[in-house]
């Protein structure tokens, strides 16, 4: 029978990646505690648990799949770009800008889809807390089940 501390606990246990901003690593401590101390109360809170967990390690894989993609990107204009500043006394002292390259914007692009998805990841997190308070089992996207 499903009341309302399941309910509450489940809830929990997909806020509680919140912690993230606190506490390092929050967001797999505190859903792994959370879950490993209640999952054996109901089967509600085992499934809320293992999604939450395995939505924080599906988006650790992808942050890291991003960052390891764009790297590279920034890397090479930081080495093309080291005579940016030629200085030659107080007489002469120039800045060259130049244009931008294409690696840059390659890159800047992957940047800022980094920021989408962490919103994004906001949001799914928010919906199911949502859905757990209601009492609905809630299935995050595009998350690798590392936990059956």
């Amino acid at each position: 029978m499903l009341d309302n501390h399941h309910k509450n606990l489940a809830t929990f246990i997909h806020l509680s990646t919140f912690s993230r901003f606190i506490i390092p690593f929050g967001n797999f401590i505190g859903p792994i505690v959370l879950w490993a101390a209640n999952k054996e109360k109901s089967e509600f809170i085992d499934q809320h648990g293992k999604q939450a967990i395995n939505f924080q390690i599906s988006v650790l894989l992808y942050a890291i799949i991003i960052g390891t993609i764009s790297m590279p990107f920034f890397i090479f204009k930081l080495f093309r770009g080291l005579d940016v500043i030629d200085f030659h006394g107080f007489h002469n002292f120039h800045i060259n800008i130049g244009e931008p390259s294409p690696l840059l914007y390659i890159g800047g692009g992957l940047g800022v889809l980094a920021v989408i998805a962490f919103i994004v990841e906001l949001a799914l997190i928010v919906k199911a807390s949502l859905s757990a308070r209601d009492g609905n089992v809630y299935k995050y996207p595009l998350t690798i089940n590392f936990l059956k």
